[in-house]
């Protein structure tokens, strides 16, 4: 059985100074460059960008309850039809009363405001403070006097309010503003939005259950279930982990909720709902499917769940999970949800190149499903996946300049193809300002400004480092204050420093991730210590002093890897890594007709330090060749096969995650292999 007191929990971002090189730039990218632009975007004011409309619902639902309460029983509201998922103004591009844009719009301004408040927790910023400030007075002023609050209801037709779980997102809205609010709570002590949330859980509370008189649902998109449970983390109220404990237990119960609010029936043995991980009852469910957003959000309300109520059999659940992704349906970079049909997981080893969905925003949710199972059980196989996703799958999501967006993040990409073939029109071979859905880039400011609280995860007697990221930390060692320093050069250099900055009395545990991408390392540590290696950590526990200091090195050798057997897409095929970064090839730098070039796997790689694009960053050179076809334009399309013609090639590799910042060009992860 599981017992509460062996969890972590993350080390709160007002404990946290980051100062590294390489997390603290995108931090600072994030904050002088994209909440900025981002606040612009809600606001409709990037031009060439897709309205998001946003704050415009807000301020119209505001303007409702305004009415409400000037006309009283007088008032009576216009009703629009809620038969289209997105609503856009028409042709002469006129807007009436109604709400605009798609269902969930509201929840950009929730990631919004949690990405601020992170910024915030590291670098105070008066005026910032004031515009967010400002933006939740006209968030608030929205809210029903019951605590309901979405705008697509409140201005469309109320009488609909939680008519269609399955499709309209009103809980996946509330799980967003809830998370807004605790952040915005946590870094400034400022709690109307808190307040606001609660407001609407208590709501929430009062409408579901299985008691007389309630609706026995649960959400078609999930996230309410991990928001309230970091609502009951904060104030230890129990209502909401019992909500959240509903959500989760009630999922995938038959006769099914989403058939109940539609009027439909079901066979005896069929299975429905898969997209929206319905279809089973979370303990029974073995093999990650449907929406892989939805899925990972789940996943991780589950493992919060796991957390608090100690449920052996429901992290053993999220266990089964976890490894079905990680083993069968995760790309090298860290990205899930292989097809763009449904933006979700396809069968087993199915993980093409060319038509990869893997959304930024699923990458993400892996990252939040993989820091609970750390909480849970400090394992480095969950570390490490999380480290891939973040300097791979997420940061090729946002430009160098913070100023465009992928959605998706293919593995390869030939633009002729995104151009003019359909089956590849979700593949973007650029960089996007906005979109009318605009999920992802709000979610990147988010886990980028809240990166160490990743990074970093505490129990009374021990400190977990999960990822080598500069910083100084305050924590509470065994009731004793302590300060530690940590200095390290990752992603490029393997080498970490941890530095004790003042004197304990009791002993107290680091433990230090052993990545799993380097066989050996070496380590210099204080006489006296006492050293364990367990599940890919190293712990080290001593009664630290002043200036006792910790010195890992980490070596990043270039690593050629190969797929299972059963990734069709792969056979033959290599792809090239350093450290936890993937790399690939650019027509740029490389040329054109990328599928032309041939790795040779037993010659020598020369990796080496440079600035570029306003990068610093590790570049890879490998021997190469590549194929000098005959003239193909006299060439008929089959013809009898004959010896190939090679020219001796350098094929120049850069991290995936700066692919795609010096205009439109080809770009392959995966490159052929040979042996010479």
């Amino acid at each position: 059985m599981m017992k509460e007191t062996n969890f972590s929990k993350p080390l709160p971002l007002t404990q946290v100074q980051v100062t590294d090189a390489f997390w603290k730039k995108e931090m600072e990218l994030v904050r002088t460059e994209v909440i900025p632009y981002q606040w612009n975007a809600l606001n409709d004011k990037v031009s060439g960008a897709a309205p998001s409309y946003c704050m415009r619902n807000y301020r119209r639902a505001g303007e409702i309850q305004r009415e409400k309460k000037e006309k009283g029983s007088a008032f009576v509201p216009m009703k629009y039809p809620l038969d289209t998922f997105e609503t856009v103004p028409g042709k002469d591009g006129k807007m009436d009363g109604r709400f605009y844009g798609f269902v969930f719009q509201d929840s950009d301004f929730s990631k919004w405001i949690e990405a601020v408040a992170y910024s915030l927790a590291q670098h105070p910023d008066p005026e910032l403070e004031k515009t967010a400030d400002e933006a939740i007075a006209v968030v608030c002023a929205a809210q029903r006097e019951d605590g309901y609050l979405d705008t697509y209801y409140l201005i469309n037709d109320e009488d609909q309010i939680f008519s269609n779980l399955k499709d309209n997102h009103e809980l996946y809205c509330f799980g967003h503003l809830t998370e807004g609010a605790v952040a915005y709570y946590q870094a400034t002590g400022k709690d109307q939005l808190l307040h606001a949330a609660m407001r609407y859980a208590d709501f929430i509370l009062e409408q579901f259950g299985t008691e007389e008189g309630k609706k026995p649902g649960y959400p078609g998109h999930e996230i309410a279930e991990m928001a309230l449970m970091r609502l009951y983390d904060l104030t230890d109220e129990e209502k909401y982990l019992n909500l959240a404990k509903y959500f989760v237990n009630q999922r995938g119960q038959k006769p099914y909720y989403f058939d109940l609010e539609r009027g439909e029936t079901c066979e005896e043995g069929e299975v429905k709902y898969a997209y929206n991980q319905a279809h089973l009852p979370v303990r029974l469910q073995r093999e990650a499917v449907g929406h892989a957003v939805r899925a990972v959000y789940l996943y991780s309300g589950m493992a919060d769940v796991a957390r608090a109520t100690a449920d052996d059999e429901l992290f053993a659940a999220c266990e089964t999970l976890w490894d079905n992704i990680v083993n069968q349906k995760m790309y090298i970079t860290g990205g899930i949800g292989a097809t763009h049909l449904g933006e979700a997981f396809s069968f087993g080893y199915d993980l093409p190149n060319d038509t990869a969905y893997a959304e930024t925003c699923a990458s993400i949710g892996l990252v939040f499903f993989a820091r609970r199972m750390l909480e849970i059980q400090a394992k480095s196989k969950y570390a490490d996946v999380m480290e891939t996703a973040l300097y791979n799958g997420i940061l090729s999501g946002m430009a160098l300049d913070g100023k465009s967006f992928f959605y998706v993040n293919p593995l390869e990409v030939l633009p002729e193809a995104c151009h003019k073939d359909e089956r590849k029109f979700h593949v973007k071979p650029i960089r996007q300002k906005w979109f009318g859905c605009a999920c992802c880039p709000p979610n990147l400011a988010r886990l980028i400004s809240s990166i160490a609280s990743y990074a970093f995860t505490e129990k009374e007697d021990t400190l977990f480092l999960h990822l080598y990221m500069g910083g100084t930390l305050e924590v509470e060692a065994n009731k004793e204050h302590a300060r530690m320093e940590i200095q390290s050069g990752f992603p490029w250099d393997g080498h970490v420093t941890f530095t004790c900055k003042n004197d304990l009395r009791k002993p107290y545990t680091v433990a230090f991730r052993l990545p799993g991408w380097s066989s050996v390392y070496e380590k210099q540590i204080p006489s006296g210590t006492m050293a364990e290696e367990k599940d890919g950590y190293l712990y080290l526990t001593r009664v630290w002093k002043s200036g006792d200091q910790v010195c890992l090195f980490f070596p990043m050798e270039v690593r050629l890897m190969a797929s299972n057997p059963l990734v069709r897409e792969n056979t033959g095929r290599l792809a090239v890594t350093r450290g936890p970064v993937v790399y690939c090839m650019e027509e740029a730098d490389n040329g054109k007709n990328l599928h032309l070039l041939e790795l040779n796997s037993c010659g020598k790689a020369r990796a080496f330090e440079t600035d570029e694009m306003g990068e610093h960053f590790v570049r890879i050179y490998m021997e190469g060749r590549r194929i000098v076809p005959a003239d193909s334009d006299r060439q008929s399309l089959y013809h009898v096969s004959n010896a190939m013609n090679y020219e001796e090639a350098a094929l120049s590799f850069l991290p995936y995650y700066m692919w795609n910042n010096r205009g439109e060009g080809e770009m392959q992860v995966w490159v052929r292999a040979y042996q010479r």
